[in-house]
């Protein structure tokens, strides 16, 4: 069990985002803050996917490569990637070469458009924001599911979503602020304007 920890300059932080600079600078100004847009949300989604079974970090340092490969996370691009496409970014080392990941994404860009006609992307993912937001004090009492993520996981699953279980879907909601993760304590605790 770890509470914050004070870094050198002072400031309490969540564990994770204390030690790296580039977690650090991710902790500080993005984790648990709302993005705007269809391609935000796509890519958060895309990257808690890609992170499945790998650090964090690793996703981080490769995120340019992956807006690059994805057209910055433009739904209609992707969407029209075929064969070609996987098997050139099969082949691209700045990525997670991971076909079953690259599939989904391509999956995960058509159902977003299919989404569209129903309200699209980003209100869908809000839709499963709780009631209240946990407030943990150390990393102990930190889920990695919750009722609500693992509705998320079902509905999108439904919808023709690929690799969005509800332990990644946690961690969405964890990114963009659907839920304040941060530690009670963190400077970055009730950051987000959401809670």
């Amino acid at each position: 069990m770890t509470g914050p920890v004070i870094g050198a300059d002072g400031i309490a932080r969540c564990p994770w985002g204390a030690g790296d600079p580039v977690n650090l600078a991710y902790h500080d100004a993005e984790w648990g803050m709302p993005v705007e847009g269809e391609a935000a949300h796509l890519e958060r989604l895309t990257l808690e996917a890609f992170q499945s079974g790998l650090s964090w970090l690793t996703i981080l340092n490769k995120r340019p490569a992956f807006r690059d490969v994805f057209a910055d996370f433009d739904a209609d691009v992707i969407a029209a990637y075929g064969d070609s496409h996987t098997e050139r970014l099969m082949l691209d080392a700045r990525i997670v070469r991971n076909r079953r990941k690259i599939d989904a994404t391509v999956a995960n860009a058509q159902a977003t458009v299919a989404l569209r006609e129903d309200g699209g992307l980003v209100d869908f993912i809000w839709s499963f924001r709780p009631d209240r937001t946990p407030a943990p004090h150390d990393t102990s009492e930190m889920a990695t599911t919750s009722a609500e993520s693992v509705a998320l996981s079902k509905a999108l699953k439904k919808r023709g979503f690929a690799h969005v279980g509800p332990t990644t879907m946690y961690a969405l909601m964890e990114a963009i602020g659907i839920i304040d993760d941060h530690l009670v304590g963190c400077h970055r605790r009730g950051a987000s304007g959401v809670w």
